[in-house]
This record gives C-alpha cells, structure tokens and sequence, in this order.
C-alpha cells in the first residue's frame, strides 16, 4: 500500500502523533523515524547522490520540525507535507549551481509507459521514449516521475507540488500527450 493512501483510523493516529509533536518537539522522532526512508528515497531519486541526499533530507527534517507549529491537517497525510518540503529543498538545491538534474528510471517503468501508450514495447522503443523524455521541462518531468515512476496517486501530486487534483491528472496528461506528439515525430524520422 503507498503510503498515502491511509485510513480514516491512520489518519487520526497520524495527527494524534502531530499534535504531541507540536507540544513536545522530541516527540517528532516517531514521525521523522516513520517517514525518513521514504523522504531519502524521494530526494535519492532526484539527485542520485547519496550524500546530497542525506544532506537534503536533514534540512527537509529541520524546517518541518521548526515549521510544525504551523502545520494545519487538510486532510492528507502527513508525507505530503514532508514531500513538498523536500521538493523545495531539491529545487534549491538545484538552483544554487549548474548542477543537473537526475533522473531514476527503470526499465519496467519505461516498459509501463510505453505499453500505457499502446505502443509495442522494445529496446528502440524505449530509446525513443528516453529521447522524448529528455525534451520536458524538469516541472514536467516531476510530474512523469511522481505519476509513473513512483506510482503516486493525483491527490498525493497535488499536495506535493501545491495544486489541485484536478489540475494535477490536467497537466499530466498535457504532458503524456506532449510526449506522444514527440514519439510520433521520432517514428516517422
């Protein structure tokens, strides 16, 4: 089960868990230790250093924790929060240099896009595929990755990058026909 997708009773104990937090700040281990892994993979997966990583997800940790007293629940689970942190922090991060931007892909997800696309699924195919995916913006490209690569619902991209859901399948969707536009023109080269 991805871990947005909670339960009426696991969102309450999640808040309960906030709300100690906020009163006591060395009850936010339980949430850090809860969601550490997840947050480093997030982070991993867009900046392939391990060291980047962990610098990244310590400060992601840092503002939450400082900036709890301020979190409101809507509803959501507490991740999503976290999540848009740690996309602020790899943004910055991003900005403050020439650095580029990575990307964790798999070739099973490549193979789900394609298959998605209806289009058969082979090695020239999927060098198609990446070529096209080189062409997005990296706004877009967050939103192929969070959709595609680690399977997240619309609801959870939306509180993550400050949207709504709506808009969130809207612009995924602009961007998978963007992407078919461009394989389309590589086909016929």
């Amino acid at each position: 089960m991805n871990s947005y997708h909670k339960t009426g009773e696991q969102l309450r104990e999640e808040l309960k868990l906030i709300q100690e937090a906020k009163k006591d700040p060395a009850r936010f281990a339980v949430l850090y230790d809860h969601y550490y892994k997840p947050v480093y993979v997030f982070v991993f997966r867009r900046c392939g250093d391990e060291d980047v990583a962990g610098d990244i997800v310590s400060a992601t940790f840092l503002k939450a924790l400082l900036a709890l007293p301020k979190y409101e629940f809507k509803g959501v689970p507490f991740s999503a929060w976290l999540f848009r942190i740690a996309l602020n922090e790899v943004n910055m991060f991003y900005r403050q240099g020439e650095k580029q931007r990575h990307v964790s892909l798999e070739q099973t997800d490549l193979s789900a896009m394609i298959t998605e696309s209806g289009a058969q699924d082979d090695e020239e195919r999927r060098q198609e595929l990446l070529k096209a995916l080189s062409i997005l913006k990296p706004e877009e490209m967050m939103m192929i990755e969070l959709r595609f690569f680690e399977k997240r619902a619309f609801a959870e991209i939306a509180a993550i990058v400050g949207m709504t859901e709506n808009n969130a399948k809207v612009k995924t969707y602009r961007i998978l026909d963007k992407l078919k536009t461009e394989l389309m023109k590589t086909s016929l080269r």
